[in-house]
């Protein structure tokens, strides 16, 4: 009898404990869209540096958990865009560095969208010798993130994007498209649904860039015809 009422307060326990860390993580991603999407950039940086703090908690209380290691990288990412460049390089490469952590914990942490975070930040970073730009390796990433989560908004969105920096707006309308039909999280709504108008208007300009180069194409050849 007492070993079975230990078991349940030890069920009860454990669950508490991941109802804790959901809502905790859900408040940080709410805010951190909120700051995001919604806060002039001016003001974003001593948000981050609240929402930072809050993260490094969560993630002191559970060590073993990989989502409060992704928010650090996350909120870390965002905001070396309001730091000088010296100290963005940092706070740049200690957010690669939380991502590979979070990733070796879970490797599916966030539903793939930490193998999203990371090969966006292989493509957007500077290559060697200034910093650890990669394309090669931002492909295997993203690509990673799509075989956990195929139909995920953001896995979809920053390839796309990653191909139409490779001028590939053909295969980029793809996965734009699948980005602006796939379903918003519910514990990410907000966040999910900003990401999906970004997709959409990628789309457009992808469209309008495939006809622009249609265009230029036909011109190119009127011109060359009517020179003969």
């Amino acid at each position: 009898m007492k070993k079975l009422v230990f078991v349940v307060l030890l069920l009860l326990s454990t669950q508490c404990f991941a109802e804790s860390l959901k809502d905790s993580l859900k408040n940080i991603e709410a805010e951190w869209a909120s700051v995001y999407y919604s806060m002039p950039k001016s003001k974003q940086g001593p948000a981050y540096v609240q929402l930072l703090d809050k993260a490094a908690t969560l993630a002191r209380q559970y060590p073993n958990a990989a989502e409060p290691i992704f928010w650090q990288a996350v909120l870390k990412a965002t905001y070396a865009e309001q730091q000088d460049a010296f100290s963005a390089l940092g706070a740049i490469h200690e957010a690669r560095d939380l991502l590979i952590k979070a990733i070796k914990i879970n490797p599916k942490t966030m539903g793939g969208s930490a193998y999203v975070t990371l090969g966006t930040l292989y493509y957007m970073v500077p290559k060697w010798p200034i910093s650890f730009g990669d394309d090669d390796a931002a492909k295997q990433m993203l690509e990673a993130a799509l075989k956990i989560n195929p139909d995920g908004i953001d896995a979809n969105y920053f390839y796309g994007e990653f191909l139409l920096l490779h001028n590939k707006p053909n295969e980029a309308a793809l996965y734009f498209e699948r980005a602006t039909a796939a379903p918003a999280r519910a514990e990410q709504l907000y966040a999910d649904n900003q990401l999906k108008a970004e997709a959409k208007l990628a789309l457009k300009n992808t469209h309008e860039r495939k006809i622009n180069g249609e265009k230029g194409i036909f011109l190119s050849v009127f011109s060359s015809a009517s020179a003969k």
